[in-house]
């Protein structure tokens, strides 16, 4: 039996770690009554206490456009206290899976990012989760920091609930067409750091940073379109590009991963997002009903 303790409970990757249900696993998810990750050092007493044998952080300061303006909150959550569970979990000598973000990297180009490129965030967001990475290698116990891009499922905010919505409402809607990435689902992004943990727990584990999104990339126009048309919704698309839309942080134009190395260390394959998406839509319509 392996037993897996995930700081996070409702956001979309927690959520989904918590639905992998296995009879050889048991998964344990800590909300923020229990690990309130802006108290590291209490975070870090919980790994210290905890019989688990793979520790995973589901947890973060996801907003984007917010950390911003409160850049001590965002580095009290996505690098302090990633440093000292990853500490905590070097003491055990249990591994530590962390998630992180292709906002990291600068955004130019249009090569897919490999796991050793230079890195280079815009904005808040992405330096404080570097920061965190930075820290989970300092460490120096058994880890995976595992980036991703462009997350969504059936729960919480995203992409695709937001054009679901804005869809229904209008016949025709501005997106943003000169970023590109690959839409990642949170039920994939669980899995893989399942096969990740099981691993580990068997002798297997190869500590590393590694990367994981949705094939084929596209942009966020694309991905709306396709959204619309898996969905049944009648709502155009029309093409803008980033300067039509300003936000308060800056967003990568470039957000293509290079996954090789995962699917060469882990035997992960990419998932077809296009699937992914259709079993969302399939999870939403049934909530619907």
């Amino acid at each position: 039996m392996m037993h897996v303790l995930v700081f996070g409970q409702t956001g979309q990757v927690a959520t989904a770690l918590a639905q992998q249900t296995c009879a050889d696993i048991t998964i344990t998810c800590l909300g923020r009554d229990r690990a309130d990750l802006t108290d590291p050092a209490a975070c870090a007493a919980i790994i210290a206490q905890t019989h688990a044998d793979v520790v995973i952080n589901a947890a973060a300061y996801t907003a984007v456009d917010r950390a911003e303006s409160e850049p001590d909150l965002a580095r009290a959550i996505n690098a302090t206290a990633p440093a000292a569970m990853a500490r905590a979990c070097a003491a055990r000598k249990i591994p530590f899976l962390h998630i992180s973000t292709d906002y990291v990297f600068g955004g130019s180009g249009s090569r897919p990012w490999q796991v050793d490129d230079p890195t280079g965030p815009l904005g808040i967001y992405g330096q404080t989760k570097l920061a965190g990475e930075d820290a989970v290698r300092a460490a120096a116990g058994a880890h995976v920091i595992l980036r991703t891009s462009w997350v969504f499922s059936a729960h919480g905010a995203n992409f695709v609930k937001t054009m679901l919505r804005l869809g229904a409402m209008r016949p025709d809607i501005n997106v943003v067409a000169d970023q590109h990435g690959g839409p990642t689902a949170a039920d994939d992004i669980a899995a893989a750091l399942i096969s990740i943990a099981r691993a580990f727990h068997t002798g297997r584990g190869i500590s590393g940073t590694y990367h994981f999104s949705g094939s084929p990339n596209v942009s966020w126009a694309g991905f709306a379109r396709t959204i619309f048309a898996s969905a049944g919704i009648d709502c155009a698309v029309q093409d803008i590009p980033t300067s039509a839309y300003p936000t308060p942080a800056a967003r990568p134009a470039n957000s293509r991963l290079d996954c090789s190395a995962l699917a060469r260390d882990y035997a992960i394959a990419q998932p077809d997002w296009q699937g992914s998406l259709r079993h969302v839509l399939q999870s939403l319509q049934g909530e619907r009903q």
